[in-house]
């Protein structure tokens, strides 16, 4: 069969791995990777040292550890992206089974840290947050299931996914975690329209989580004062949001200098949750645009080589992927900024944390196998064999 690729002229057989990979790979994608991975160690050299002195540490302890786990973010990122689909497909299944299990005992051998969410595993000398994890590779997952309900005779993948779904955002609002339970169910419902889903059977599934942020609010204290803090007119300047509001007010366009900043000394997670309160008291809002240009950078140059992809399976996975990336990304600013409610949330490759940082690196990983240039059939060929096998 006649095959085409496009972009690029396919690679021959005998091609060395690493050549081809370079060939085909988003070498822009990567670059933008690599510049949020910097902006996040420069960021980390500013935000942590207050935190290393509270807890009796090296000042840049918290720095050499992101440097540390963001190195081998990126090195399993670049592993990840020479893998066909095949193989994305099949570490995806297998690592989702391994993840759902280590969800399912988090309640008996999970840890809080204190924070009133039993969400971590203790290592001892790191910590483990299954859900980070749970995301890239349920999106993969769900997008196999799906793919698969197309075919002559296949599962009911759609349906499938459906309860994988439900179950999981259970599992995680009861730790809780409604914000990672929030993600992983909008980006099944992107990926669900992707593959063809009546817009009524959307509208429900809309209405249905609605229901369920009801209840979470009239069941769930937690949740019910973060709502609270984000509808009430007042914004106490004490409080997390308060301190960010009041940094990214002070920064304006140019920010106050590098080191002159105050917010890291009375946030908390100044150097997670609200890393880029840092960025814009001590960069400004120029950084901030900045990082939001990489990643949109990374998102649409990930969709539009995924409109050409032909193949339902690849399509489906990258959508999420790069739905999963990208939202999340924006509710980290709509956060920081009081756009959304306070969820907890990371910014990729910026803000400290292992799990954050390997997952992130597994997530582009992922989006970069599927998105390489590879040949793609011809169409008229193959609904010419289409045609011929009816």
């Amino acid at each position: 069969m006649t095959e085409m690729a496009y972009g690029a002229v396919v690679a021959s057989s005998g091609e060395p791995v690493i050549s081809k990979w370079w060939r085909t790979v988003d070498r822009v994608s990567l670059a933008a990777v690599l510049g949020l991975f910097l902006i996040g160690i420069l960021l980390g050299l500013a935000a942590s040292p207050p935190l290393a002195e509270r807890n009796g540490l090296g000042t840049f302890f918290y720095v050499t550890r992101q440097a540390i786990f963001g190195v081998a973010a990126l090195a399993g990122m670049v592993f990840l992206s020479m893998q066909s689909p095949v193989t994305v497909r099949r570490l995806a299944v297998i690592g989702f089974f391994g993840v759902f299990l280590a969800l399912l005992l988090l309640p008996w051998l999970g840890t809080d840290y204190g924070k009133g969410a039993v969400r971590w595993y203790s290592l001892g000398f790191a910590s483990l947050q299954p859900s980070e994890f749970l995301k890239p590779v349920f999106v993969v997952f769900s997008a196999w299931l799906m793919s698969a309900s197309t075919d002559l005779d296949g599962p009911p993948g759609k349906l499938i996914s459906f309860g994988v779904v439900v179950v999981l955002a259970l599992l995680l609002a009861l730790q809780p975690d409604f914000g990672q339970a929030m993600l992983i169910v909008a980006a099944w419902m992107l990926m669900y329209f992707v593959a063809g889903a009546p817009i009524w059977l959307l509208v429900g599934l809309a209405g249905g989580v609605a229901a369920a942020g009801t209840l979470a609010y009239n069941t769930s204290p937690h949740f019910a004062r973060r709502i609270d803090g984000f509808l009430s007119p007042d914004l106490d300047p004490t409080t997390q949001l308060g301190f960010a509001t009041n940094a990214i007010q002070e920064g304006g366009i140019f920010g106050v200098g590098v080191g002159e900043g105050s917010v890291k000394w009375s946030l908390p997670d100044a150097h997670t949750d609200f890393i880029i309160a840092v960025a814009a008291e001590e960069y400004g809002v120029l950084l901030v645009f900045l990082i939001m240009a990489l990643f949109l950078t990374i998102t649409l140059r990930a969709l539009l080589r995924l409109v050409r992809e032909r193949d339902a399976f690849v399509r489906l996975a990258g959508v999420g992927l790069a739905s999963l990336l990208s939202m999340q990304a924006l509710i980290n600013l709509g956060v920081a900024v009081r756009l959304l409610p306070a969820k907890g949330m990371t910014l990729p490759f910026v803000s400290y944390g292992g799990s954050s940082l390997l997952a992130a690196g597994m997530t582009l990983g992922f989006l970069l196998a599927l998105t390489r240039k590879r040949p793609q059939h011809d169409m008229g060929e193959v609904l010419g064999k289409a045609q011929g096998d009816e």
